[in-house]
């Protein structure tokens, strides 16, 4: 049985977030040759595992305890597949574990799923109140911000159509528009997000620069150490869903390069 609670709570609340024995499993269905169990266990990260149907499943996160507390900025690393977003998504509510607890105190915000659950037949109008509800606004709230949202995406009368007649571009910047108008107390990022042309790419980078500051707990997967070091305080080092090191930046990356170093001599 798992627990998995989000409190919003106010701003007197000490936030936080705590994971406790957690697991992730994901069910492989009709996989029927190893190369496609392969190919879905690469995606999903972890490792497979037969349950007792003799269903083959894959093992995205085991066991996982870790505490999360006020100040705390973590950088996730990892090889691909080591459960990175995954956990981003247990965190935000995406994923439920099969197994163990999540508690979370404050408000989330995730740049990992940034169009989830926008309906593609509504007008962009729509959307901003859907998703800013989803994101943990009230649908007053949401109506409030719908303006200052508009004014930012620069999209003007698209938003009187459909969004299924957008580009992929122009889905990207109303989704990242309505994201970055609620300020978190949990930022949770998968690699740092850029959105549309250049121009809109610098007004992008600066507000989400500001979203980062403001947060209260940011956790951040990247692959690029230096863009890790310059905005987390902390880092964790995920390998096959489980926990390898946690503690001071500098200290767990350097662990993590070094481990590296040994597994690919060749690549020194």
């Amino acid at each position: 049985m798992f627990l998995a609670t989000i409190d919003i709570g106010d701003e007197h609340t000490m936030t936080s977030v705590t994971l406790n024995q957690v697991s992730v499993e994901f069910p492989v269905f009709s996989a029927s040759s190893r190369s496609l169990r392969a190919a879905l266990t690469g995606h999903l990260g972890g490792r497979l595992t037969r349950q007792k149907n003799n269903l083959v499943s894959v093992r995205a996160l085991h066991e996982l305890t870790l505490t999360l507390e006020q100040g705390d900025r973590v950088g996730l690393v990892g090889p691909n597949g080591a459960g990175k977003t995954t956990l981003l998504r247990v965190i935000a509510g995406v994923y439920p574990p099969v197994r163990g607890s999540v508690a979370v105190q404050g408000r989330v915000v995730a740049f990992t799923d940034l169009t989830l659950g926008m309906d593609l037949e509504a007008p962009g109008w729509d959307n901003i109140v859907y998703r800013g509800v989803q994101l943990g606004l009230t649908f007053r709230e949401a109506r409030e911000l719908a303006p200052s949202i508009a004014e930012f995406t620069e999209l003007n009368e698209y938003l009187d159509v459909p969004v299924r007649t957008y580009s992929q571009g122009m889905l990207l910047r109303l989704a990242f528009a309505i994201s970055t108008a609620i300020h978190p107390d949990v930022l949770v990022m998968d690699e740092i997000i850029g959105a549309g042309d250049p121009q809109f790419a610098v007004r992008a980078a600066a507000r989400m620069n500001e979203l980062m500051q403001r947060s209260k707990i940011l956790i951040m997967a990247s692959h690029a150490s230096d863009i890790l070091q310059s905005y987390c305080n902390k880092a964790l080092w995920l390998e096959h869903g489980q926990m390898r090191a946690f503690g001071p930046i500098g200290e767990v990356l350097q662990m993590y390069a070094q481990a590296r170093r040994e597994a690919n001599p060749a690549r020194v």
